[in-house]
């Protein structure tokens, strides 16, 4: 536990994206503090994939090792907590944390994912992450030409389906619902032999997290092997938004090209602010956001 209360960088989240953040700061011998929860969203997720030279790893094995090797950098210390309070005093920055601590820094970093909202489908939870997935390109391999529904409606079921078609052309589109698709996006779909049922689900029946099959509303029941399901999300943390920084249409933090928000000294990285929800994608993003806040501060104190 840190006793230190001033930082150069204080970085909310201590995932992928956060650890990538402070390794890039903490080797440019900036002082940072990570304060971070230790429930990352993919706790429940079985394998990593698609992220080169850790393809296959349990995301827990790959979050243990990258903190040991921060912590080797003693210019970075972590706080297990949660930041619930974040205001701006001057040119700094004040976060206040669950356990009632206070820390001031110079910037602030979210790296605080997103929290999926789970619909009230019986057995969809615990599937998760495990056989109801979310990204073809984390999971789609694996199941690969096994019998597969897409648990989406409209834009995001179009997105959907050419990605998993190329993975396994037996598809289904559960819509939950009246379809909502252009004539020409039906026309196109059917032209795949993908069948569209609009009834609603009321359970995924599984064993220990694998799909075995979807119960409608009417009692019918169909097999599958895998689900992908679209489902919406919220900010993990409501502290951007009551330091003025502004969410995309999507609801994702609205970052620069620099990983800056609107707000001057805020910065953002990983899921929270991307749709490319990935392993491989958080470290890079954090990578760079730790890069260019460097580079802001070696501007303010050089220049």
């Amino acid at each position: 536990m840190t006793e230190n209360k001033y930082f150069d960088v204080i970085i909310i989240g201590g995932s992928y994206a956060g650890l990538s953040a402070a390794m890039t700061l903490g080797r440019s011998t900036r002082k940072v503090l990570v304060i971070d929860s230790g429930l990352p969203c993919n706790r429940q997720t079985p394998h990593s994939h698609n992220f080169i030279t850790q393809d296959g790893k349990k995301p827990k094995e790959i979050a243990v090792v990258a903190k040991q090797q921060v912590e080797k950098y003693d210019t970075v210390e972590f706080c297990e907590d949660v930041a619930i309070k974040g205001q701006k005093n001057g040119n700094l920055f004040e976060i206040s944390t669950l356990s009632g601590k206070t820390f001031t820094a110079k910037k602030l970093v979210f790296a605080t994912g997103i929290k999926d909202i789970i619909p009230a489908i019986k057995g969809f939870e615990a599937c998760w992450g495990i056989s109801v997935i979310h990204c073809p390109y984390c999971h789609g391999y694996e199941f690969r030409q096994q019998k597969t529904a897409i648990m989406a409606n409209g834009a995001k079921a179009a997105h959907y389906v050419s990605l998993i078609y190329n993975l396994s052309a037996n598809l289904t589109l559960l819509t939950s619902g009246k379809a909502d698709f252009t004539e020409e996006q039906v026309e196109k779909i059917k032209a795949h032999q993908i069948e569209i049922i609009e009834k609603e689900v009321q359970e995924i029946v599984h064993q220990n997290g694998k799909v075995q099959e979807v119960v409608f509303k009417d009692n019918s029941a169909i097999k599958f092997d895998a689900i992908y399901a679209a489902v919406p999300f919220i900010q993990h943390s409501d502290i951007p938004e009551t330091l003025g920084c502004e969410l995309t249409e999507q609801g994702f933090i609205k970052v620069d090209t620099f990983q800056q928000t609107n707000t001057k000294g805020v910065y953002a990285c990983g899921d929270n602010s991307s749709p490319m929800r990935s392993v491989a994608n958080a470290v890079a993003s954090g990578n760079f956001t730790g890069a260019a806040i460097n580079k802001a501060l070696s501007d303010e104190l050089f220049w």
